[in-house]
């Protein structure tokens, strides 16, 4: 058996028994905006490794998805916001599709959060206000890396950073091109695994009701 065999047969063999939790209409939230509060809080509470780190899924004009993983840094009402380069391939692709779709992961607490939306940028004194609240390696190298660019190789990152450090010194301003992105939800959904792939399912889709109590229609979803 070759190795490549015998890796594909210990993969299809890996298998978990979910039975941590269980997620029904009665114990959660009517608003997703709070049900997601209480399962971040849950996640951060129990130390799940990087439990603010989120997948961030967009499409470009040639209809290919991309995934990459970056932090969120702040929710409330009017959305999810993370913070990054405009001029990086996610970058480009939300100024050409300006929608959507993130994912959380909590393994140890056999949990996902889906989220599907719309995006925007953050207001430039947003952007400002995280960007010199970061520390200073973290703001020249904003200015350091052509983000998602070809370059030769690491050297030309160190040069960048050392360039503008001595440029910038303790006060690099925020480029023009760094800042953040604002996903404002059309669609959530909670996923709890449980026993025997029976998982628990509750999506959450926007309604245009006027009445604040209905703006969420949830409903479960077959796993």
């Amino acid at each position: 058996m070759s190795s490549y065999t015998a890796a594909m047969t210990h993969i299809a063999d890996l298998r978990k028994s979910y039975e941590r939790a269980e997620l029904n209409e009665d114990a959660s939230h009517a608003d997703p905006l709070k049900q997601f509060d209480q399962w971040l809080a849950e996640a951060i509470s129990a130390k799940v490794p990087e439990s603010n780190a989120m997948t961030v899924a967009t499409v470009g004009h040639d209809l290919r998805p991309s995934t990459r993983v970056v932090l969120i840094k702040g929710f409330d009402a009017r959305g999810l916001v993370w913070f990054t380069n405009y001029e990086s391939r996610k970058g480009q692709q939300l100024a050409g599709n300006p929608y959507a779709a993130l994912q959380f992961h909590w393994v140890e607490l056999e949990r996902v959060v889906r989220i599907e939306g719309l995006v925007e940028k953050v207001s430039d004194e947003e952007s400002d206000t995280y960007f010199h609240s970061r520390p200073l390696d973290s703001r020249i190298g904003a200015w350091a890396s052509p983000q998602s660019q070809v370059i030769s190789g690491r050297g030309v990152l160190v040069a960048n950073a050392a360039r503008y450090g001595a440029q910038f010194l303790l006060q690099p301003p925020r480029p023009p091109h760094w800042g953040g992105y604002r996903l404002k939800p059309d669609t959530w959904e909670f996923w709890q695994g449980r026993k025997s792939r029976l998982h628990d399912r509750l999506r959450y889709r926007s309604s245009s009701a006027s009445d604040a109590e209905s703006l969420w229609i949830r409903e479960r979803l077959a796993p």
